[in-house]
Formats: structure tokens, sequence, C-alpha cells
């Protein structure tokens, strides 16, 4: 209904569980690497827990999306069932043909079961169960789970089990009788609630994925949201949907804490006071009291104070007169310090360079920085960068992802009025970053930055290998040699030659990269794989985004 009044591609807080709008928070990272982490290399049974609506069920859609490729999931999502049903379940989500006449049969199933893990262990495959909501599992169904982690070779475990469920869940596994399966647990992590920053960050990544290019919520509006919702995605993305349909409403184009409150007030069934009159009303309390203490200690105050306070003061010897003060002999008067200008906003800086926060001076200052010529009238930019051994990498992403690939880069900044600006981020300090444009900089709040930029970013960086490709399993070369080596390097291990195929020792590798730093986990070592490598590296000569000490 308001997607178009808001030049929205779509909803963007719906509840529906979709990995594309998956907020990665530091603790949804560290919870999501930890699942990944379980699927390949440990075994038995690994727990995620969380309030409800913290994101476990967008968590679990993720881990699907980024499952590696090896990976077998059967995912229930219905676990109040019997311990019958729920290895049917199991059965029917990794396609065995069950007999007709043996379904039911705990025997058949198992026997069919270990004879699928056996053949997958055999081709190389993880088998994983995953069971949502499985704070709702009852103890014989848990018991059933326990009993399939038994399937194992002489050195792994064929099975692994992700428990994702609510707080429960961990008052369950402590239960005397299950104590067989708690001790099975290799992993457990617990999602909290989104802090004030990530609150913020959360409601903007949103509304970018789905196509915003203006704030559509004021910072009043962002403090708001946080105290109503404590932090709960859930909470956050119905008020936030109701907020924007009022300002629809009232054909009003930005979203004011008014509006949050009204539309937490609708979702709630009941009203909703300011974040200030709590506090007022303390006050005024505090003042009524005071008043009240005062009136009484009045009351009680004895007569003869009330008629000495009354009577007339004994006259006291008059204090000499003091003298009258020196005249002011003339001086010149000295001329006032004007207070220093106070510093541009990165708004007023962009509009003070908007001649020169075009495409081509954001190419000619990001090429001097490699010490590299650019000709605005020569061949597009990326095609200059190739002809002097620089490759162009475009992407969308995050100040940590900046600060993560250490390469100065191209971002896309848009004003309150608009207009679109092309600066350089050359540095990146703690609380601010330094952006380039048109000859002249600015230390710009991080804050700033992130009101401006919606995440699209263009860098260069110097392949090891000219014509830098997707690196993958099978390919050999000697940009192959280089990964293997860069990865051992990194890890801290002695440079030795090694091969120059990327056999899946390598993949593995790879991955275990891509998981420590966050980067999407598929085993194929892309462009953002490499330029991280290369960064971490450090190539002598490179621009790098060192802190400024901002």
């Amino acid at each position: 209904m308001y997607t178009s009044f808001f030049g929205l591609t779509e909803k963007p807080f719906s509840i529906t569980p979709d990995p594309r709008y998956l907020y990665l928070s530091e603790r949804h990272a560290e919870a999501l690497a930890h699942l990944l982490y379980g699927i390949d290399d440990a075994g038995g049974f690994v727990q995620l827990t969380g309030e409800v609506g913290t994101g476990k069920t967008t968590m679990v859609r993720s881990l699907l999306a980024e499952l590696p490729a090896h990976a077998d999931v059967a995912l229930i999502l219905n676990p109040r069932v019997t311990p019958d049903e729920f290895l049917a379940a199991i059965a029917d989500e990794l396609h065995l043909a069950v007999p007709e006449g043996a379904r039911g049969s705990n025997k058949v199933t198992v026997d069919l079961l270990n004879e699928y893990l056996l053949a997958a262990h055999a081709r190389g495959r993880r088998v994983v169960v995953i069971v949502d909501e499985a704070q709702q599992l009852s103890a014989d169904v848990l018991e059933q789970v326990r009993l399939l982690t038994n399937l194992e070779t002489a050195t792994r475990k064929l099975l692994q089990v992700i428990l994702v469920g609510q707080p429960e869940l961990r008052e369950l596994l402590a239960r005397n009788d299950l104590r067989q399966l708690a001790q099975r647990i290799t992993g457990r992590y617990h999602l909290d609630p989104l802090s004030r920053a990530e609150s913020t960050a959360y409601v903007r990544h949103r509304l970018r994925v789905a196509g915003a290019t203006t704030e559509l919520f004021t910072p009043a509006a962002l403090r708001e949201l946080y105290r109503l919702s404590h932090g709960v995605p859930r909470i956050i993305n119905v008020v936030a949907d109701r907020a924007l349909l009022g300002a629809y409403t009232a054909e009003q184009h930005r979203v004011g804490a008014g509006l949050v409150r009204r539309a937490a007030a609708e979702v709630r069934g009941r009203r909703v006071a300011p974040a200030w009159l709590p506090a007022a009303a303390a006050a005024a309390g505090i003042v009524l009291l005071v008043a009240l203490v005062g009136g009484y200690l009045a009351l009680r105050s004895p007569p003869h104070a009330a008629v000495a306070a009354a009577a007339p003061a004994t006259a006291a010897p008059a204090a000499p007169a003091a003298a009258p003060p020196p005249a002011p002999t003339a001086a010149r008067p000295e001329a006032a310090t004007p207070p220093p200008a106070a510093a541009p906003s990165l708004a007023e800086f962009l509009a003070a360079h908007a001649a020169s926060t075009g495409t081509d001076s954001a190419f000619q200052r990001l090429f001097a920085l490699w010490k590299a010529p650019f000709d605005p009238h020569g061949p597009r930019p990326c095609e200059q960068a190739l002809a002097q051994g620089l490759e162009c990498l475009a992407d969308k992403g995050t100040v940590a992802q900046l600060r993560l690939l250490n390469r100065p880069a191209i971002v896309s900044l848009v004003t309150a009025d608009g207009i679109e600006h092309q600066a350089v981020v050359a540095s990146l300090g703690d609380t601010r970053a330094r952006l380039e444009a048109g000859g002249d900089g600015i230390d710009a709040d991080l804050l700033e930055l992130e009101r401006a930029w919606y995440g699209q970013f263009l860098l260069l960086w110097r392949p090891p290998v000219p014509l830098a490709r997707a690196l993958k399993p099978g390919m050999r070369g000697a940009e192959v040699s280089w990964l293997r080596q860069g990865l051992a390097t990194v890890r801290g291990e002695p440079a030795a030659p090694g091969s120059d195929l990327y056999d899946r020792e390598l993949q593995r590798r790879v991955e275990e990269f891509q998981r420590a730093h966050r980067l999407a986990v598929d085993g194929i070592a892309g462009a953002q794989t490499q330029v991280l490598l290369d960064a971490l590296l450090g190539a002598p000569g490179t621009p790098t985004l060192h802190a400024s000490g901002a």
C-alpha cells in the first residue's frame, strides 16, 4: 500500500523470515559462524536459543542459504510429534523410500537411515537435522534423537543435529532424565536482543534492502523504536510497518517519534507514553513532596519563633560607608576574540564541493592514491585500471566491510535534497572517516557517513596474477599457488612450495578463511575473498585505510 509512496520496491518490515533481510549483528554473525562450524567439524548436537522474535527462524533460513555444497539437510518445523512421526519426517526430508507397510516401524526407518548415512559418508557428504521450535519436543522424541546420534563410524558421527528454540529449551535439556543428551551438545549459543545502535542499523538495513534512498525515520523515531521494542527484531518490524502506514495515511514522507508511539499503541492495544513523561512525573512528585514538607514544618514552628521573625531587629552600629570605587582609568578596549568557526557537516561539505563530486573526480582521486594516471576522456575507468595491473571490485556492504577489505573506496552518498555525490573514503578511524572530493577532504563522523551512504562502493586492488578470476575446485595455475601460499601465510605457517591444484584441502582452507572473516562460505575464492587475503598479506606500496587517529 505505502511502498510506492516512499519509493520502496517491497515492504521492508515483513515478519516473514527472508534471508535477504538478515541483519548480522555481532551476536547474530557469531551464532551463524558457530552453526556453520558445527555442520562441518562437530558431531552430535548444536543448540541455538533466543527469546521470541530475536531472529532464530531467520537465522535458520540464512543457514540454509549458506550451507556447504556437501551438506544434506532435513528441516523439521513441527516438533509436536511422536517418535515414529519424527523419524518419518526425517525420512521424508531426506527422500528415503520407506516401504508402505513398514511406515510406523522405528527399526525399519532407523535401518534405512543408517544405510543412507553410511552411503553419504562414503561420498564425503554431511547429513544435518535442524529442528526449529525444539523447546516443544517431548522427552520421548529427544531420546529418539539421542539414539540417532549413536549412528557413527569408528572415527566420526554420521548425523549432526541442530536444536533451535526459546530459552525453555535450555531448561528442558537441563532435566536429569535428559542428561545423556545434554552431555552430547558440543556447541551452545544464545541470541540476545539488539542494542540501541544495532536496532538503528537494523532498521536502516531493511529499508535499504527494500530500495529506500533516503532516511524514512527521524533519529527521535529510531530512539523510540528501540525504547518500545527493547531491541527485539520482530517487535521492531511490526511497529515500524504500522508507523510507515500511519505516515502514508498522513501524507508524511518521514516517520517521527509521535507516529512510532501511535503505531506501538495500536499494536499493543493501549496508550504509549512519551519517554520523557515518567521522568517529568517523578520530578513533579518530588516538587510536590518538598512543598508539603515545607508547609508541614512551617505549621510546626513554635510561636516565639514566628514573633521573633516578625519583630524589628535591634539597631546595630552602622558599618562605615564603603569608599567609592576608583574611577576607571581610560583603557583601550580589547578586541573580542571571535569564536572558532564550526567544522562543516558532511552535507555542507558535499554541497560546497558539488561540482567535483562526480564519478570522474572520484576516480581521479582513487587512481591518485594508487599513484596511477587517470584520463577522464579515455576508456572506462575499470579498463584503465586493468591496463595498469589493477582490478575494480564493485559491491554493496558496510563500514565494517570496508575496514576489513582495507582499501580506499569510492562511495555513493545521497544528501537530504536527493542529490547523489561520489567521494573517496581515504582512511577509517574508530569514529570518523576521511572523505576526499575535489582536492579537499573532511573528517566525517561515521554516523553522518552511514546516514548518507546506502552501501554501494568501488575499490581497486592489485591481483597477484593478471586477469583475476574466481578460483574454484579443480582449477590449476599460478593464482591457485598464490592462494594456497597466502592462506598459509595468514595462518602463520612456514613458507613452502605447494601444489597449483585447487583440491579438497585447499577448498576446506578457503571455507575456514571465509567463515572466520564473515564472508559467504562457498569454498570458492571469488573477488572478495582474494581482496581480503591480499589486504591481510599487506603487499608493499598498496594504499590502505589506516586509522587516522580519529
